[in-house]
């Protein structure tokens, strides 16, 4: 499933095509995806201009005109491809192997600059859902989940501070959404090798302890934490640079692949030496709570 950087790179190169322009024409070509498609879908799109298209966590945002938001998921398999109305390719088409089947064109939009985004998902696990701006806070799919990991809010103190007390692993924590929204598998691994912090480290050592220092309470952040933040901004900045990780169906808005991967630490390399100059470990793979962690035995303690 897309992770934070792969949803960024999708926002990025959609936002060209619907961002300031009128939305004249839906079609919905089936009745659902993941979930059924509200009864008055097309109604309430059409006729609307996009003011602005942004993201929460893993989900994309188009503002409408009428105070309505379009909330986007991408699934497993979904992906968007911009085209004109003439069928020819408009600059930044998303291309995708598994969307080169019409028949998995399951939402259409027509533009009012002349482009049309199609959500292609062979595998409908994505949904689409239009929610009032005014009930977002309420809205079931987005409430609870934790600060954006390259927002202002997002430091070392606000994870320590998640974690204080936490009985879970590190790795089980940073995949809470409630803790912090948008990381996934791949980059949880990858922050956690560039940190030198084991997947198996009890998330609670990333605050103090009350009396663990002379005048100090108790939640405060630890190194831990601060290298992890560290850690976390920079994976994910260099990733979105890269333009994600192209691993089976993300690829970038050029229509190539995102090549991230090629810069995997850890994740997936299974049996390889470590990177980390002069340690000499080999990276190992476990299985933890149902996902695959990879790291270095080690360096990352």
């Amino acid at each position: 499933m897309p992770e934070l950087p792969e949803v960024e790179t999708v926002r990025r190169g959609l936002q060209p095509a619907m961002e300031g322009s009128q939305i004249v024409k839906v079609e919905a070509r089936r009745k659902d995806l993941r979930f059924p498609f509200q009864k008055d879908f097309i109604k309430r799109l059409e006729g609307q201009t996009v003011t602005g298209l942004g993201r929460r966590a893993k989900y994309l945002m188009a503002d409408l005109t009428s105070g309505d938001v379009l909330l986007m998921h991408l699934g497993m398999s979904g992906s968007f491809r911009v085209r004109r109305d003439d069928d020819v390719a408009a600059p930044g088409q998303f291309h995708h192997k598994r969307s080169e089947d019409r028949a998995h064109d399951h939402v259409v939009f027509h533009m009012s600059s002349g482009a049309v985004v199609v959500f292609n998902d062979p595998r409908r696990f994505g949904y689409m859902k239009i929610i009032a701006r005014s009930a977002l806070e309420n809205e079931p799919l987005l409430k609870g989940l934790g600060p954006e990991p390259l927002g202002n809010e997002f430091d070392a103190a606000m994870l320590a501070n998640s974690c204080a007390g936490k009985k879970t692993s590190l790795k089980a924590a940073l995949l809470d959404q409630r803790v912090v929204a948008g990381l996934g598998n791949i980059y949880v691994c990858e922050a956690l090798f560039r940190a030198h912090l084991s997947p198996r480290r009890p998330a609670a050592t990333l605050a103090t302890k009350p009396g663990q220092r002379k005048g100090v309470a108790g939640g405060e952040p630890t190194d831990h934490a601060r290298r992890l933040v560290d850690a976390i901004h920079a994976v994910l900045n260099q990733a979105i640079k890269a333009g994600g990780s192209s691993l089976r169906d993300h690829r970038q808005t050029s229509g190539e692949l995102g090549y991230f991967q090629h810069s995997f630490a850890v994740y997936d390399r299974e049996g390889q030496k470590c990177r980390t100059a002069g340690c000499g470990g080999i990276v190992r793979r476990f299985t933890q709570n149902g996902r695959s962690t990879f790291w270095c035995p080690k360096c990352q303690k």
